[in-house]
């Protein structure tokens, strides 16, 4: 059974702007851990050959590949008790659910972190970002694409977090 918090799957909840990079990468420190995030490998990954103009249809089948590479990894890991970071937002519950689960079945423990941010103070961290293009800027977002994931964010309830992170292998 794996309760210790070197096999953790920790799942980075939260909507664009929250600091979810900037959260995953501190625990990763603190923690010794690998982070995995989604818009690094999708940037890496195709950003040279996505369209001028983003859509759902383009995105969401090369994200759902970045996340089945990026599982197949961070299981391994695991399995080395090396903890893994999922930096991909989990923007509804069902996603860290599934995942979560998936560590459950194969005898690692999932954990939530929620970062929950007020909605204008994360638009004013993105357009800081778009100008400043740091460490943790990947690509630009626009306010459509921010009111646009705005439509998925799904702030998970306390029953939902706990759910989520509960270590109970064998049921």
């Amino acid at each position: 059974m794996a309760d210790n918090e070197t096999q953790l799957i920790h799942l980075i909840c939260g909507s664009t702007g929250a600091g979810k990079t900037t959260y995953a990468r501190e625990l990763a420190s603190n923690i010794g851990g690998v982070v995995f995030s989604i818009d690094e490998w999708m940037v890496t990954l195709f950003g040279e050959d996505a369209p001028a103009q983003l859509d759902p249809t383009w995105i969401f089948p090369r994200v759902r590949r970045c996340e089945a590479q990026m599982w197949a990894i961070a299981s391994q890991l695991g399995k080395l008790g090396v903890p893994s970071i999922l930096d991909w937002g989990f923007q509804r519950y069902e996603h860290g659910q599934r995942f979560a689960g998936l560590a459950r079945q194969g005898e690692l423990a999932a954990k939530l972190h929620v970062l929950d941010v007020d909605a204008s103070e994360r638009w004013k961290r993105v357009n800081t970002r778009n100008k400043n293009q740091g460490e943790t800027f990947h690509m630009e977002i626009t306010r459509g694409m921010f009111d646009y994931i705005e439509t998925t964010w799904e702030r998970p309830s306390d029953d939902e977090i706990e759910a989520v992170s509960r270590i109970d292998f064998g049921q």
